[in-house]
């Protein structure tokens, strides 16, 4: 591999782009794209990383090939094109954004057809193969054949799948769904047990590069540290409040024996210093998780709290990436 620059793929378009753009801004990781019309940015907390706009699809093949070192697109693709290549390595898979299931759907004239069962009934009188309009001819074969459809004919179609049934091309879709709204527009609906998979943005990377090249696998540790520091964070708040308590150890010692306040690693609990020279007034200070938040508001509270402030976590990163360590098994390779 000649090139020496290091190359991050986003979508170029859709809520794909816009979830990557906004996720990686969320992470500390703002990319930077002066004239929107271009296919090419950085992102200025990593200064030697280059960003480049492309396809949902090419994106997955750049990272195949090599011409890009990491990429962010939808796992139905990475799943569709890249599922026998050992070149593509999962990074991350759940970024928490891009959520869509690729699902079956067929006609709302179909009235006797719920299930995979009842397809499988209908197809055995009509007079030729199952005819699946679809984007993923490869996932959906797949799933169809391991519950017994098999025989039925993928039809390759770039534009709007919904119309297919209706255009008489198809007779059924497999189509990427998140509301499912679109399908009822189009008077179609999905089986009960027609889920092929779930799908949201995942990170990925080229398995040469990683391996060859020191600056790319830093730059994955890089990537990965700020990913799983946001994304952990998003469940805790922090809650700090002031109480009327000389000694820190008697603040802690009635928390732990009164509250179930004990926080990622027990509470943080100093000594306050005021105006008048108060001696007798203490900050504590704990982070809890979000479904908490308000038991642990009364708890704090019900011990004396006054005071309380709450303020989101915007990153929580442990000794090690846990996704870092991760990749480096799979690579076979050891921390340096």
């Amino acid at each position: 591999m000649n090139r020496k620059d290091i190359r991050l793929g986003l979508p170029s378009k859709g809520r794909l782009e816009t979830g990557a753009l906004d996720f990686l801004a969320s992470c500390g990781l703002k990319v930077r794209k002066p004239n929107p019309r271009q296919y090419q940015a950085t992102i200025p907390a990593m200064p030697g990383l280059k960003v480049i706009f492309q396809r949902a699809g090419d994106i997955v093949f750049g990272v195949r090939s090599g011409s890009i070192d990491f990429g962010i697109t939808g796992l139905d693709i990475v799943e569709e094109y890249c599922s026998d290549s050992s070149e593509v390595m999962i990074l991350h898979d759940e970024l928490g954004f891009g959520r869509c299931r690729l699902e079956l759907a067929v006609p709302e004239g179909w009235d006797t057809v719920h299930s995979l069962g009842d397809l499988a009934a209908k197809v055995q009188v009509m007079s030729g193969p199952l005819r699946v309009a679809t984007k993923f001819p490869d996932l959906t074969r797949d799933y169809l054949d391991a519950n017994g459809l098999t025989g039925c004919k993928m039809v390759s179609a770039e534009g709007t799948l919904e119309v297919a049934p209706t255009l008489g091309y198809a007779d059924i879709i497999a189509d990427l769904v998140s509301s499912g709204q679109t399908l009822r527009d189009n008077r179609l609906r999905t089986l009960s047990d027609g889920c092929i998979m779930r799908s949201q943005a995942v990170l990925i990377g080229n398995r040469a590069s990683l391996v060859e090249r020191e600056a790319v696998l830093s730059s994955a540790r890089q990537l990965l540290e700020f990913a799983e520091a946001h994304l952990r964070a998003q469940g805790y708040f922090v809650l700090v409040a002031n109480m009327r308590e000389a000694s820190a150890q008697v603040v802690a010692d009635r928390m732990f024996a009164e509250t179930e306040l004990g926080g990622l690693q027990g509470p943080t609990v100093s000594r306050v210093v005021t105006r008048k020279g108060e001696e007798d007034m203490c900050a504590v200070e704990v982070v809890v998780p979000k479904e908490r938040l308000g038991q642990a508001v009364n708890e704090m509270r019900s011990i004396g709290g006054s005071g309380v402030v709450v303020s989101p976590v915007n990153y929580i990163f442990e000794e090690e990436p846990e996704r870092y360590a991760a990749l480096l098994l799979a690579l076979g390779m050891r921390e340096k």
